[in-house]
């Protein structure tokens, strides 16, 4: 299976569009079908990801493309019409749970275009007449111009894209070519006309989130993946948390069951922030402290190894697809409390919660009792940005962002006291060596934390 990570520009251009003097040099012109697939619903669709199936002079390739913050990771395998390969199959089974897989598209597409080398960067600049097929007719038609990264910084696709914008081509959504076709846009919210409707939308939109990251968590090349579906968990949580004075529905058991999901997939997402963190400190020691460092480091990969295994256990079980129809569910049948509180009203209760806590700190605080304070910062944002609060979501992450440096120090140093106890002596040297770095960033932000506290506070 063939891993490529996209970066792209798509704009959006009138039938007859030619591109303008770029300096490069011809890219051969082509001509490809593709058949995109979605399964009962377009659970597919609703999160961003496409399956397609293109053909080109008679070579079948099944492409999956996931979404991720700055690119697209596009997973191409060679396999027959009839159905995807398995591996792209094992990667989808939250969706598959919906129904098999069905047709939804076909698009044949004209390609021509340019590579352009600029300033230590090389892109693909591509026009594509594509024409949506009904069988054999046409049913639409439209340009699309495309600037692909093929090396070099991403940034650099922005000034490509200006001068296309300058010689007639405009902005578009930069949705994939199967949502143009059917007028599809996922990011499209219906309004809420009530907080209780807000409320679902929003759980509703997590739900998508853990649905959306859950192929690339499956596959584990990218970490961030496991890191936003994981945080899709967590927003669900402290969702219901915090809008439970609108909600008559007993929700306490399905809390439950999505904390052990986020329990496990913590489990190897803290020993990622864990190794990139002590990774960068090792690579500074010199000598025979990095190599013993190198060591702890070996040991703690193992870990994850093994915890990695008991979440892909945990994906590919029964229970977990139950516990997202159970969640979709809930969320569909979830009945209104009736009671008159808006949601400025339960993002200023989260904020009480908060203000409390930090009142109640002592002069020099102990480290649990600061990632306490950081758990009601978390609330009291998720609370915020159900009420649109954008000052203070901006603010409270800030806060989460200092607390959590202080979290993660305090782990670190947790942990290497460990790894130092189970190892050699010249091991416990290295250890010493990689505390004293944690500890003065622990200190670091013990100092920064109050003045991120202080700017909340006035927008609270």
């Amino acid at each position: 299976m063939r891993a490529t990570a996209e970066y792209e520009r798509k704009l959006d251009a009138p039938v007859g569009f030619r591109l303008p003097e770029l300096g490069g040099s011809p890219l051969e012109s082509r001509v490809f079908t593709s058949v995109y697939y979605d399964v009962p619903g377009g659970s597919l669709a609703a999160v961003g990801i496409t399956l397609r199936r293109r053909t080109e002079h008679g070579r079948s390739v099944w492409q999956l493309k996931l979404p991720s913050d700055d690119f697209r990771l596009e997973l191409e395998v060679e396999g027959r019409p009839a159905r995807p390969p398995k591996e792209l199959l094992e990667l989808l089974q939250a969706h598959l749970r919906h129904g098999p897989l069905e047709k939804v598209a076909e698009l044949r597409t004209r390609r021509r275009g340019e590579l352009v080398a600029r300033d230590g960067t090389t892109a693909e600049v591509t026009v594509d007449e594509v024409a949506v097929m009904d069988a054999r007719r046409v049913r639409d038609r439209f340009v699309e111009v495309e600037v692909e990264l093929r090396a070099g910084s991403p940034g650099q696709l922005n000034a490509l894209a200006k001068e296309l914008a300058e010689a007639g081509a405009e902005e578009g959504h930069g949705l994939p070519k199967l949502f143009r076709a059917l007028d599809y846009d996922p990011n499209a919210e219906p309004g809420a006309d009530s907080p209780f409707a807000a409320l679902r939308s929003r759980l509703r939109e997590q739900l998508r989130e853990i649905e959306r990251h859950d192929p690339g968590t499956r596959l584990g090349r990218d970490p961030e993946s496991l890191h936003d579906m994981r945080v899709g968990v967590r927003r669900l949580r402290a969702l219901l948390r915090a809008g439970r004075d609108l909600v008559a529905t007993d929700t306490s058991e399905l809390d439950g069951r999505l904390k052990d999901l986020g329990g496990v997939l913590g489990g190897v997402r803290d020993l990622d922030v864990l190794l990139e963190r002590l990774g960068s400190e090792a690579a500074e020691l010199a000598g025979e402290d990095a190599k013993q460092a190198k060591a702890l480091l070996a040991s703690l990969r193992s870990e994850r190894s093994r915890k990695r295994s008991r979440l892909l256990a945990t994906l590919r079980s029964d229970a977990y697809l139950a516990l997202l129809d159970d969640t979709e569910r809930t969320i569909a049948m979830l009945q209104p409390s009736g009671a008159d509180i808006t949601l400025d009203e339960l993002a200023a209760k989260a904020a009480g919660k908060l203000r409390k806590a930090v009142r109640e700190l002592p002069q020099d605080p102990a480290d649990d009792e600061l990632h306490a304070v950081r758990k009601k910062g978390k609330r009291a944002r998720y609370a915020a940005e159900l009420a649109g609060q954008s000052k203070v979501v901006q603010r409270a992450k800030r806060l989460q962002d200092a607390l959590g440096e202080h979290q993660d120090a305090v782990v670190a140093v947790e942990r290497l006291r460990e790894l130092a106890a189970r190892g050699t002596a010249e091991q416990a040297v290295a250890a010493g060596r990689l505390i004293e770095r944690e500890e003065t960033r622990r200190e670091e932000a013990r100092a920064a934390w109050p003045e991120t506290w202080k700017k909340l506070r006035k927008a609270l």
